[in-house]
């Protein structure tokens, strides 16, 4: 079964554009995943603020999978770029029960404040797969 369907994502995005990491779901690997999203950001025009704000939501999102992990967990993370200029962040983890991110915390509403939408999902296959998708798109771009 693919990591991500073509489905998830909206026209022009599918689970063969962009790039994909996978890590130990362990916090010493989130810098990777934070220069990757900014290293896309930037080469879609995205003016500072706007990078901030992915690379810290991108952190937020693999944060909150890493505390929900199994042990020995590998952590996904898929990045993509729609017609529109739009990245789009699919991270996932097998994780310790079927209880999906806290929305109600403070971590969740500053992810939430800092892209255009998040969505969750669990998944039950083989133990429990926990998702979570956001979309940011660039506030303006970045004057040459």
């Amino acid at each position: 079964m693919p990591a991500f369907s073509r489905t998830d994502y909206e026209v022009g995005v599918t689970q063969l554009s962009g790039v994909e990491l996978r890590m130990a779901a362990d916090p010493t690997q989130l810098s990777i995943v934070r220069a990757v999203a900014a290293d896309i950001a930037m080469r879609q025009d995205f003016d500072l603020d706007s990078i901030e704000d992915l690379k810290l939501a991108v952190d937020e999102t693999c944060s909150t999978l890493i505390t929900m992990a199994a042990d020995d967990a590998v952590l996904s993370c898929h990045f993509a770029v729609d017609g529109k200029g739009a990245v789009h962040v699919r991270a996932k983890v097998a994780g310790k029960s079927a209880a999906g991110p806290d929305e109600g915390s403070f971590g969740w509403r500053v992810l939430t404040a800092l892209v255009d939408s998040v969505e969750t999902r669990v998944e039950e296959t083989e133990g429990f797969a926990v998702h979570i998708g956001l979309v940011k798109s660039s506030a303006g771009a970045v004057d040459a």
